[in-house]
């Protein structure tokens, strides 16, 4: 008889990691440290799953996940609300971190989601240093939103060199993505494919080539669906509701949105798309937003055609 698959949900949390596994039940708790992620990952290889689920926990799972990639295991990194929703359709309410690995399992079983492409150290290091320029960029618009609502001349000081501090921070970070970029040879292949549409910058490349791996290798419907800039239906008997975009990945969705902006003055054929669009009645965000849609699948059509005649020529 052929051996029953093995599927693996894991709960991350600051300290502990809960594994679940498919079929057996079983369920184990290991260190979420430099000492119990190895014992996780060699316990998963004992067990050889087809797939182990964990959720996006905004950084917590990326050290198990890059572990479990060095070892060869397929990972799954879903959207904690599929998850959640997934665990109400079974009537589970309740919320430990055991029922949520126990949720996680199922999910893998049934839903089966596509595991999420290994990432290599240079794309790891690229991505830890978006996620810093990201943070670094939020907090800078924050301070100048408070300098302007604050009157007392002392504290707009305070504000203003926090404001400089932020903004050499952010050169140096610059000039650190720059060089990363520069060092690598396929990194500037796909910046410099990127960059050849108008309007397409450095940190949308950056962003495309840390945190969209799959460009160029899913059709139009997936790749849009994988960002979330496909709306989706909201339609039930006679109502019929707006289409709305969500899920996907926002930082990759966030990072389209300026360009879009530049693209609709420059690109003339986005700026075909959006003239149509506002022509139709549609309010000027959704326009946007079709024009997001639009910039990522000439850009993927751009990187598959790339692909296939490299992958041709060798």
């Amino acid at each position: 008889m052929e051996k029953e698959k093995v599927y693996i949900g894991i709960d991350i949390a600051q300290d502990n990691l809960d594994m679940a596994a498919y079929p057996t039940g079983q369920i184990r708790k290991y260190n979420n440290n430099s000492s119990g992620i190895p014992k996780t990952v060699v316990k998963l290889k004992r067990l050889s799953p087809k797939l182990i689920v964990m959720e996006a926990t905004g950084g917590l799972e990326k050290p198990l996940a890059q572990a479990l990639d060095q070892a060869g295991l397929a990972v799954a990194i879903v959207n904690p609300r599929k998850i959640r929703d997934f665990g109400r359709s079974m009537g589970i309410l309740a919320k430990t971190d055991k029922l949520d690995a126990k949720v996680m399992v199922y999910f893998a079983v049934k839903i089966e989601p596509t595991p999420h492409p290994p990432q290599d150290q240079a794309s790891q290091k690229l991505e830890n240093l978006l996620t810093r320029r990201r943070r670094l960029s939020d907090m800078r618009t924050a301070e100048k939103n408070r300098i302007h609502q604050n009157t007392d001349k002392a504290i707009q000081i305070h504000i203003q060199d926090h404001i400089n501090w932020l903004e050499s921070e952010l050169k140096g970070l610059d000039k650190e993505l720059s060089d990363k970029i520069q060092q690598n040879p396929k990194f500037m292949e796909k910046i410099q494919l990127y960059k050849s549409m108008p309007g397409v910058g450095n940190i949308l490349s950056y962003t495309l080539l840390a945190n969209l791996s799959e460009l160029g290798r899913l059709n139009q419907r997936e790749i849009a669906s994988l960002v979330g800039v496909s709306p989706l239906n909201r339609d039930s008997g006679k109502l019929r509701g707006i289409r709305k975009i969500w899920g996907g990945r926002a930082t990759v969705r966030k990072a389209l949105y300026v360009p879009a902006v530049v693209v609709i003055r420059c690109n003339p054929v986005i700026i075909d798309l959006y003239q149509r669009l506002l022509a139709k009645g549609k309010l000027k965000k959704m326009a946007l937003v079709a024009c997001m849609h639009k910039m990522l699948t000439i850009l993927n059509s751009m990187t598959k055609n790339t692909w296939h005649y490299a992958t041709a020529k060798s």
